[in-house]
């Protein structure tokens, strides 16, 4: 075993050994509980450091530590109960036979006009007047992320061994659960939801796009009836006068597979961020703290910030997550090697957000996005620069036709900047988009400093405006059909897309 690996297991070991002994000299079953969580300190600031957090890993950690508080008291009021002393092995007798409250001092008989809380499996059979669904979010309703434990002990039946479930069969189970939680309401059902200002933030559920929709009359904007999305006849998926909304990345691959566009982009399909995406967004975040001078440029105070998440990200393994922070290491050392040096051009904002409509070929685009980074040179030019963490390093030959930064480019002449302090024109003059590469060092003589990729500004040549044009067309056409390329093996819906034969079978 890796040598790491073999030490926790061993201590795992030596912990396990050494709370038996103490319950063989007589100690009771609170005191061995807490020699157990003392001697769990990894797990313990883990789920500290979660819980401070906030967001869904901190709500699974307080769930986690009130699960927690409660053995304790359980444990300690099982020892004020008796007289004399109970052992380990007749407490655990005692919260086998408990139900859910832990707590069986407090449970009560439900009154009739009280609230009832559950969990949706457990309100199968039920009915009230009055049914509230909270919390219908992309990635918890459906929740894909297969079941059971390390040991997949979930998967052992009476014939074998079975297959774990496809991702279309969770999906399907997922649907069926909503549809109970939806049908225990005799009167009155609400679906509560939010929806993030930004687009890689928390979204409604696909579920509530299943569940009703809204016919709006577009001369007014109002909504004139709701109606079961059962009865729902076909209808297009946005309004005639509608702009239609891309992005730089959304442009690059609506060109390469239509798709997996629509259902990343509009249909928001994709699952659970993956832990290459959180690899990114941590380290776009921390670039973000020391641009905006919330957090100093210094290594040390950056990995201490990249400590307090790290384990929050989803690794397949250990070693990969080790692996990984090493590589982010290196990453954030070679952006602040970047930030300090003199290019001659000043700071004006950062993680930029910016949203502009266009006329390109007679079609209203709406253009929204965010920019890493906005300077400014002495000549008063605007430059974009846009951080990447991926592993994929377009050709510098490619860099003129370069969708992103060209896109950003074009919003900044639309007027993208024009809200930010600084520049004497607006929009102002552009002078360029750079691709700045934190996992890439610049070259083996100089790998502390990152790979940098220009793209100059447009000479006059509308091709941006015609690609946007045409991707337009794509998307009021609707017609995604998928296009097989190099990137089939790294997308989200390979499993269930036509152009692959395991997809071919989901959708026949």
């Amino acid at each position: 075993l890796d040598p790491a690996t073999a030490r926790r297991a061993r201590d795992l070991g030596t912990l396990l050994r050494k709370v038996r002994e103490l319950l063989a000299g007589g100690c009771t079953a609170e005191e061995a509980l807490w020699e157990l969580w003392d001697g769990s300190r990894r797990w313990r600031e883990r789920l500290e450091r979660a819980a401070l957090r906030g967001g869904a890993a901190g709500r699974n950690a307080d769930r986690d530590l009130d699960a927690l508080c409660a053995l304790f008291e359980t444990a300690a009021r099982a020892e004020e109960q008796v007289t004399g002393h109970r052992s380990a092995l007749d407490l655990l007798a005692e919260l086998e036979a408990q139900d859910i409250a832990a707590d069986t001092l407090t449970v009560r008989a439900v009154r009739p006009e009280a609230v009832r809380l559950m969990t949706a499996h457990r309100s199968k059979g039920l009915e009230w007047r009055l049914v509230v669904v909270a919390g219908v979010q992309d990635g918890l309703w459906p929740d894909l992320r297969r079941r059971g434990s390390l040991l997949e002990a979930d998967r052992i039946g009476r014939d074998g061994l079975a297959e774990p479930l496809s991702p279309a069969a969770l999906l399907g189970e997922e649907r069926r659960l909503f549809y109970v939680a939806a049908t225990r309401a005799r009167e009155r059902l609400i679906v509560t939801a939010v929806k993030a200002p930004a687009d890689d933030g928390d979204e409604p559920s696909r579920f509530l796009r299943e569940l009703y929709r809204e016919d709006i009359d577009l001369r007014t904007g109002k909504v004139v009836r709701r109606t079961a999305a059962a009865a729902a006849a076909p209808e297009p998926l946005r309004g005639a006068d509608a702009p239609v909304r891309l992005s730089g990345s959304g442009l690059e691959q609506l060109e390469t597979c239509s798709l997996q566009w629509f259902l990343d982009k509009e249909v928001k399909a994709r699952g659970v961020g993956s832990a290459a995406q959180g690899f990114g967004n941590v380290v776009h975040a921390l670039a973000d703290e020391v641009g905006s001078g919330r957090t100093p440029a210094d290594l040390a105070v950056l990995m201490e910030r990249l400590d307090t998440v790290w384990d929050a990200l989803a690794f397949d393994a250990p070693w990969k997550s080790q692996q990984e922070k090493t590589e982010a290491r290196a990453a954030l050392e070679r952006f602040l090697n970047w930030h300090v040096l003199e290019r001659g051009r000043d700071l004006v904002a950062t993680e930029h957000g910016f949203d502009v409509t266009l006329d390109v070929g007679g079609v209203s685009v709406r253009i929204r996005g965010s920019m890493d980074r906005v300077e400014k040179d002495r000549a008063g030019r605007a430059y974009v620069v846009d951080f990447k963490t991926g592993k994929q390093i377009p050709t510098d030959k490619s860099l003129p036709e370069h969708k992103q930064l060209a896109v950003y480019q074009l919003a900044v002449r639309a007027g993208a900047l024009n809200d930010l302090p600084g520049f004497d024109e607006h929009p102002p003059a552009t002078g360029g988009a750079e691709l700045v590469h934190l996992r890439e060092g610049a070259a083996k003589s100089d790998p502390d400093a990152p790979k940098v990729q220009r793209q100059e500004p447009p000479e006059g040549d509308p091709w941006i405006e015609n690609l946007l044009a045409e991707a337009a067309g794509k998307v009021l056409a609707e017609r995604f059909v998928p296009q097989t390329g190099g990137g089939c093996d790294r997308c989200a819906f390979r499993r269930s897309c036509s152009a692959q034969r395991d997809g071919a079978q989901l959708v026949e």
